[in-house]
């Protein structure tokens, strides 16, 4: 959506729910977690891949969703699983197969590495942006940082109790006054 509008002035205003940044995603990892030299051999491996996939190799996935859960399953895993491996959120497309829905292929993944969709996001000022996240939310790192860079006119909105997929469909959860407010006020 941030991408979009900065290329298109005719959205008179942008809000997000729940937003992630691919691209920071993939170069950093959650909470800058990730090095520079672990970020090299993944563009290593994913350009060997690309190569393998072109000369007839297998396709190989990488990242996604799990599909059991375990004692030792991470809480951000946990919380996709409940959305995306429950009758919440499944949902495996038409000639898709339910093992590889959620997972990224490893040869094209790093593709997010050259995607800046915060850069240059002061340009969609004066048009109103709304980033909702919640206060419990993996992904609230993005959203922050979202707002930070962004020009008036601007609101951060963080949602108590709300993990990143509870924005999802927990319509308790979710600010729809909020949202149907910025709206009536931002594209009369």
């Amino acid at each position: 959506m941030i991408s979009a509008a900065k290329i298109d002035p005719r959205m008179k205003a942008v809000a997000t729910v729940s937003m992630y940044d691919m691209g920071a995603a993939n170069r950093n990892a959650l909470n800058l977690s990730q090095t520079l030299e672990q970020r090299k051999k993944l563009i290593a491996e994913a350009a060997e891949q690309r190569y393998a996939e072109f000369t007839g190799g297998e396709t190989k996935y990488t990242g996604g969703t799990v599909h059991k859960l375990d004692e030792n399953t991470h809480p951000i895993q946990r919380e996709f699983y409940e959305f995306y491996r429950t009758p919440r959120g499944d949902y495996t497309p038409k000639g898709g197969s339910p093992e590889l829905t959620t997972h990224p292929t490893l040869s094209s993944n790093t593709k997010f590495m050259n995607f800046y969709p915060f850069n240059d996001i002061e340009t969609i000022s004066p048009r109103p942006m709304l980033f909702i996240t919640g206060d419990k939310a993996h992904s609230k790192e993005f959203s922050e940082d979202a707002y930070k860079r962004a020009a008036e006119p601007k609101e951060l909105v963080i949602v108590p109790n709300a993990g990143h997929v509870d924005l999802y469909d927990k319509t308790d959860l979710i600010p729809f006054d909020k949202l149907e407010g910025f709206f009536k006020t931002n594209l009369k």
